[in-house]
């Protein structure tokens, strides 16, 4: 696609499809919709005027209204998109109507679209709207369906944001960053979405480091003798069980004069595929364990970000790639596995492997200076039981860096809730022949358990842990995005690591 910001009155702006925003201005729910479009252009509500209270149109969030030839307009086409009441107008409700807007031009063939910025209120900031909505037509250009042999390429060829040239400014601050955060996150999602025989932790090493060598980041990755080298026990412990050796990806960005002494660790989970192992999983659903990498590819999305928004604070990215797989060299219920700490784990289940992996990644992190942690993974079923597939959990040992990624959080409109990971809950990791074991004693708070088993690898670094399994994948298109690959959590990220550089 190629996204351009334009200063340019909607209604001479010729394009096959020109979308205008609209908002239900009525004051209760029990009251009639009344419809209100987001431009003060006048040739543009003319032509909106005859169909907008027809009544087959209510601004409710992705609702859409397509008019053919508009009185007025040279736009082929005007598409009105609902962005709910206009008393919750936000970024979020603003980010998914850009989107609407692509997926419906998609769905119609339409190649080209322009979206007119809209006329906002006090309490909206025109530089971060124009960020969400880069963002999200960005965002919903992307098709997941990249292996059909007869595949029919529907990518948006040109789409135009048409703004008012006396914001100029914020309105480019925004768009240039929107195409930052966008692109970081469908790199994410395009890693996400390779299958398990193309990405192996050799191949997600090489995709790595060839974006960092285009990103101006340096880049290592090391296999099976640097992790055997480093005493990566429970690391090594996951990889022994495949063919295909293990990845530790090591990804760095320095900046050219930091704000701090903060050095920001970004820990990820890479299991580019997830049988169980031994304790192998039930074969309905385990096709999308492809997926169990979608925590590594944050980072890498996030580490492609950072290279281009520069904030003042180092930044250090580990990923722990490997395959869990049942063999004769896999490792077993029962083992006792020595991390890179030189904590031991009595192994109760192989399918609980993520958690083992990062252990290490977490310690090595903070070997190499990180001062800050945050880790990402795919990690329970039982954060999806306890949460449900519209939030993700996030956990940490620190009140004070959780509202830092709060604060992150209200920029980028993801959805995160916080779950206790206090000391009371560690007597149920307890071995009776280890340190701790790798699950909890019995089926309750199988997420709760997860995060404290990664707690003893944080120890008193300030450190917060996503297990981001409900969304990294969406199993339904929506109005505003396809079916796939989420990329979830990598503008958060982002946004935490900048606040960090404060």
């Amino acid at each position: 696609m190629n996204p351009s910001l334009q200063f340019s009155n909607a209604a001479d702006f010729v394009t096959p499809l020109l979308t205008v925003f609209a908002v239900d201005t009525a004051g209760t729910p029990d009251d009639a919709p009344s419809l209100s479009l987001l431009t003060a252009e006048e040739t543009t509500l003319a032509a909106a005027a005859p169909f907008l209270n027809s009544g087959e149109f209510k601004a409710e969030s992705g609702g859409t209204l397509l008019l053919h030839a508009p009185a007025g307009l040279k736009a082929e086409r005007l598409l009105i998109v609902g962005a709910g009441k206009a008393a919750k107008l936000s970024t979020a409700e603003l980010r998914k109507a850009a989107g609407t807007a692509i997926r419906t031009a998609k769905a119609k063939n339409i190649r080209d679209a322009a979206i007119v910025f809209p006329k906002l209120d006090a309490n909206l900031d025109t530089a971060a709207v124009s960020r969400a909505l880069t963002e999200g037509f960005l965002l919903a250009d992307y098709d997941a369906d990249t292996y059909r042999s007869q595949r029919e390429d529907r990518s948006m060829q040109n789409v135009a944001l048409l703004g008012d040239a006396t914001l100029q400014a914020e309105l480019e601050s925004g768009f240039r960053e929107g195409e930052v955060f966008a692109a970081a996150q469908n790199f994410a999602r395009s890693l996400v979405n390779e299958p398990g025989n193309v990405l192996t932790p050799t191949e997600l090493g090489k995709r790595a480091a060839a974006m960092c060598e285009a990103s101006g980041l340096y880049c290592e990755v090391h296999s099976t003798e640097k992790l055997k080298e480093l005493g990566m026990g429970a690391f090594l412990g996951v990889a022994q069980g495949s063919v295909q050796p293990p990845a530790l990806i090591v990804m760095r960005y320095k900046p050219a004069k930091a704000a701090n002494s903060n050095v920001v660790g970004l820990v990820g989970k890479g299991i580019t595929f997830d049988t169980g192992g031994i304790s192998i999983k039930p074969a309905d659903g385990m096709d999308k364990m492809k997926y169990d990498m979608a925590g590594a590819a944050a980072m890498i999305g996030a580490m492609q970000a950072i290279a281009a928004l520069k904030p003042t604070v180092e930044v250090i990215g580990v990923i722990c790639s490997a395959e869990n797989m049942p063999s004769g060299s896999a490792y077993k219920p029962g083992d006792v596995l020595t991390a890179m700490s030189g904590k031991t784990i009595e192994v109760m289940n192989t399918d609980a492997e993520g958690r083992l992996v990062l252990a290490d990644g977490l310690h090595y992190a903070k070997t190499l200076g990180a001062t800050h942690l945050i880790n990402a993974a795919t990690l329970t079923g039982a954060c999806v039981v306890a949460l449900g597939k519209l939030n993700s959990g996030l956990f940490s040992n620190d009140d004070a860096t959780v509202a830092l990624f709060r604060e992150a959080v209200n920029k980028t409109n993801e959805t995160f809730w916080q779950l206790p990971c206090t000391d009371d809950y560690r007597d149920l990791i307890k071995s009776d022949i280890a340190d701790i074991r790798n699950t909890g004693m019995d089926r309750w708070g199988g997420a709760i358990t997860a995060a404290m088993f990664l707690k003893e690898f944080a120890g008193d670094t300030p450190w917060i842990h996503l297990d981001i399994a409900g969304q990294a994948w969406i199993d339904d298109a929506r109005s505003y995005i396809a079916k796939g690959p989420s990329g979830v959590a990598v503008r958060s990220i982002v946004e935490w690591v900048r606040a960090l550089s404060q």
